[in-house]
């Protein structure tokens, strides 16, 4: 069963004191992924032992771990606001996204349509390489330009429709720079032409409403690891109606819909973990821009050469901080700053094994020598204020000597 929660207990944001046993004592890379919450491994461990039947099996044992499936599945469902049928579990965002792209492109191209794919520059890889993968096979791909904060126009998504546009495909939110999308805008303009409309809301989910009534989209995927959940599992949300030819042959699974034995505590553990995400919504965002704030505003009144990328408003996400040094090289930060127990992330290609820097602060205009030198700093529900005040003390210091050492 996945319980009905109606509060978090208060230490979801204690002050508790750093571990000077830690290996790594402030964890600042929420965004890459998050902690798995103890109430989810609860909720996951007895379908490691005692609840260990296979889900398509008629015997006792399996119908227990397939109620437990059903239950995440109508749990999922309450949180999006769709009906349980339209939920399909998946590996993760990457299979979500795959699957939503090339799901709707192949059902367009099946009944003999010539067919176009709308994008974004800045989308998570998994929807760019899967648009270039459809490309390499004759799906024509437009893929727009945002502005200098990351923001797509809606009027330029309008414009770039044509007769055979068979999907779009924009993200909730943007995983390096936090820039939220207009996505109930877009999808109006996707719902006037009768054209799907996929959101990548990996990143989105445990930070905003997923309501599908009210963005209005036609596909939605996410992953657990992004909200306390176990990495491996995702789901997507695919709306009743939408032309969609399914990628995982095998079994009856997921209603003919994914072959292969369901990842049961994996689901389990999605369904737990978002449910309570969506609980903690309001406490948590403040929490985190509170924190956020904090970050950006020591950073940038104590570090000369530095810059915020991506927007300072309310269209940011609450937990994200993205920041540029000139004169700094990425990776010698990243290390700097694992030294002092601080995990961060950058933009520039020497930790993100790409051999290019990050095609999103490339896509808003940031030359690559601050590219280069790009700190992403992302908050969760367990750093506090005294974590946040270490980092601004350690900070300006590390930018300094490696400024001092740079050739």
């Amino acid at each position: 069963m996945i319980p009905e929660i109606t509060s978090m207990p208060d230490s979801s944001f204690n002050d508790a004191a750093l571990d000077p046993d830690a290996q790594t004592q402030i964890y600042l890379d929420h965004a890459a992924t998050t902690p798995v919450d103890p109430a989810v491994v609860a909720a996951m461990l007895p379908h490691w032992s005692a609840g260990w039947g296979n889900p398509s099996s008629l015997y006792a044992a399996g119908r227990a771990a397939r109620a437990a499936i059903d239950d995440s599945r109508a749990a999922v469902a309450r949180v999006l606001g769709c009906t349980p049928n339209e939920i399909v579990f998946t590996g993760g965002g990457t299979e979500g996204d795959n699957l939503a792209l090339k799901g709707v492109i192949d059902a367009a191209r099946a009944g003999g349509q010539p067919t176009h794919l709308i994008t974004t520059a800045t989308e998570h890889h998994a929807v760019l390489h899967a648009a270039d993968y459809l490309e390499r096979f004759g799906t024509a791909v437009t893929r727009l330009p945002v502005d200098a904060e990351g923001f797509v126009d809606p009027a330029a998504v309008a414009a770039a429709i044509r007769p055979e546009t068979r999907l779009i495909s924009v993200m909730y939110a943007n995983n390096e720079i936090g820039a939220i999308q207009p996505i109930a805008r877009i999808a109006e303009i996707a719902r006037r032409h009768s054209i799907p409309f996929h959101t990548d809301a990996v990143q989105a989910a445990g930070s905003l409403s997923l309501d599908v009534r009210d963005l209005g989209v036609d596909l939605l995927s996410i992953a657990a690891h992004k909200f306390y959940g176990p990495k491996g599992v995702g789901a997507l949300y695919i709306r009743n109606g939408t032309p969609i030819l399914y990628q995982q042959q095998g079994g009856p699974q997921e209603g003919d819909r994914r072959g292969g034995t369901e990842n049961v505590a994996g689901i389990v553990g999605l369904a737990t973990a978002l449910t309570r995400a969506e609980v903690e919504l309001p406490a948590y965002n403040a929490h985190c821009r509170a924190l956020r704030d904090r970050l950006i505003d020591g950073i940038l009144t104590t570090i000369p050469d530095s810059r915020l990328n991506g927007p300072r408003d309310q269209r940011r996400l609450a937990n994200n901080v993205n920041v540029a040094f000139a004169g700094v090289e990425g990776e010698s930060l990243i290390i700097a700053l694992d030294l002092a127990g601080i995990a961060a992330s950058s933009g520039s290609a020497c930790t993100t094994g790409a051999t290019e820097p990050s095609h999103v602060l490339r896509a808003i205009g940031i030359p690559d020598a601050w590219i280069n030198g790009s700190l992403r700093l992302t908050v969760g529900r367990d750093n506090t204020a005294a974590e946040i005040d270490i980092v601004l003390t350690l900070l300006p210091g590390l930018i300094t000597r490696l400024r001092a050492n740079s050739w």
